[in-house]
């Protein structure tokens, strides 16, 4: 399995500014397959940017009803789904962001829902799609029907806490993380409303004891003060190896020691699409008839057959 951070920015102004990518995370080959987690803006791109394929998707994770983890969940159930033509895949989201909760969502229109499975995750229930299991847990944040979750392959689990502040029972939720990805907006103390700082990341950890924590969802008060800094101050507290996510941030997970593992840094890849390389730009326009065929993508195409 291997987890890659698309983006590693969260919060409103993280996202309108930019200052840190806000298109979530990928969890690929978790038993064969791949998954998309909180698509916010600019998930496409930064999809291509590092690397990935947007099509090869399995499933699209949204966890509650803010455009900083869902505004590109459309476009990406496109791709897994090659364009709306042919059924695949699953979307695991809330019910807000599924079905709509009282003034919040639906986030995916019931078209782009039509084409793929459908799971709408509650607190405490679990799941078991894909042969894993998904449970989803109880946040406390704007969109009351938001949710976190945890999923488990073969007894093998991943939490995310999604958007929260901290509460009683957070830790019961996702008790048994081997990896516990956490959103933390603040560093120190300085908490607000519906959100963890750091203070609460290290509640949560001592309670949890995963074997990796990682911070991510990272508000400008947060990239302003060093998140590495805080990640280190975090490990020393806490004695369990925690990262503070940044943009291109990827690794492999060794199920038998996820402690043992190697962070890659990834690189743009200059894929042909977005590059101004004139090379690359005209290979990618002398191949582009060739390429939709391909992957059988006719909207710009048409065939004309002789009589």
């Amino acid at each position: 399995m291997k987890i890659t951070f698309l983006g590693s920015g969260g919060g409103r102004f993280s996202a309108i500014s930019q200052r840190r990518m806000t298109g979530g995370f990928r969890i690929d080959n978790l038993g064969g397959k791949n998954y998309h987690v909180d698509p916010g803006p600019g998930a496409l791109i930064r999809t291509y940017q590092f690397g990935f394929d947007p099509r090869n998707l399995s499933g699209i994770f949204v966890s509650h009803a803010h455009t900083d983890h869902y505004n590109d969940a459309e476009i990406l159930i496109e791709a897994m789904t090659r364009g709306m033509t042919k059924r695949n895949g699953t979307i695991f989201g809330s019910r807000s962001v599924l079905k709509g909760y009282e003034k919040w969502g639906p986030c995916i229109s019931s078209y782009h829902q039509s084409q793929s499975d459908t799971v709408v995750l509650e607190p405490g229930v679990v799941r078991e799609v894909d042969n894993i299991k998904v449970k989803g847990t109880e946040i406390e944040h704007g969109d009351p029907a938001g949710i976190g979750f945890q999923i488990d392959y073969n007894g093998f689990k991943v939490s995310y806490t999604s958007d929260t502040g901290y509460f009683d029972g957070l830790a019961e939720a996702h008790e048994g993380a081997d990896i516990l990805i956490a959103s933390v907006l603040r560093p120190g103390n300085r908490t607000i409303p519906g959100h963890m700082c750091s203070r609460n990341f290290v509640d949560l950890i001592e309670k949890v004891k995963p074997k990796v924590a990682v911070m991510t969802h990272l508000g400008l008060k947060m990239i302003s003060n060093n998140p590495v800094v805080e990640a280190k101050k975090i490990s020393k507290k806490t004695g369990v190896k925690t990262i503070a996510a940044f943009d291109g941030l990827s690794f492999n997970v060794n199920y038998n020691n996820p402690k043992k593992f190697r962070l890659i840094s990834l690189k743009d890849v200059e894929s042909s699409m977005h590059s101004t390389s004139h090379d690359l730009f005209n290979s990618g326009r002398r191949n582009s008839y060739q390429t939709a065929f391909k992957n059988k993508e006719f909207d710009e195409l048409s065939i004309i057959k002789k009589d």
